[in-house]
């Protein structure tokens, strides 16, 4: 899930952009726990994802001061994935997907899921380990298998990795 922020994503707004994967703002977007300033309690996750994304000392910055955090800073505090041209975001976010579309979806949601697991259920780093093995076995038969073999062959060498020949040749073995 990839979120397109252009103008304000404030308080439960925020809040909605911290449960995607992703976040690409545009150069004039802001983001802030403004709700400080009311006594309204963040109460969809924010307390937990925000310090998870970008460390503690900088969320309890945002959460305890109901600052604003312009797109600048979001990116490079890695609050933001990506900054953009003004009310260009939604454009981005849909191009950056259909980047990401392309590529070995088994394999992708796979490692997402990992990626999730380790940050947020892991009970030490052999259980993140462990999980990521147990996931990654079935992609290695479905996907990892013929993806390497791709490489051997020559495709990515060199930055030369055509993602439209990946899609060709996903849809050939499709039919």
């Amino acid at each position: 899930m990839i979120a397109a922020v252009e103008g304000y994503a404030v308080a439960g707004g925020m809040e909605l952009a911290l449960w995607c994967d992703m976040r690409v703002m545009d150069e004039s977007a802001v983001m802030g726990i403004f709700c400080r300033r009311f006594g309204v309690p963040l109460i969809d996750g924010g307390t937990f994802r925000l310090p998870a994304l970008i460390g503690l000392s900088r969320a309890m910055d945002l959460i305890l001061t109901g600052r604003e955090i312009k797109a600048k800073e979001a990116l490079e505090w890695g609050l933001a994935n990506r900054v953009c041209d003004t009310g260009s975001a939604v454009g981005r976010a849909v191009s950056l997907a259909m980047e990401i579309s392309k590529f070995p979806q088994m394999c992708m949601k796979t490692d997402r899921a990992s990626a999730y697991y380790g940050a947020y259920s892991a009970t030490s780093f052999e259980d993140a380990l462990k999980a990521e093995w147990n996931r990654g076995k079935p992609v290695v038969e479905a996907e990892a298998i013929h993806g390497a073999g791709r490489f051997v062959s020559g495709v990515g060498r060199h930055g030369s990795y055509n993602l439209q020949k990946v899609q060709n040749d996903k849809d050939g073995e499709n039919q």
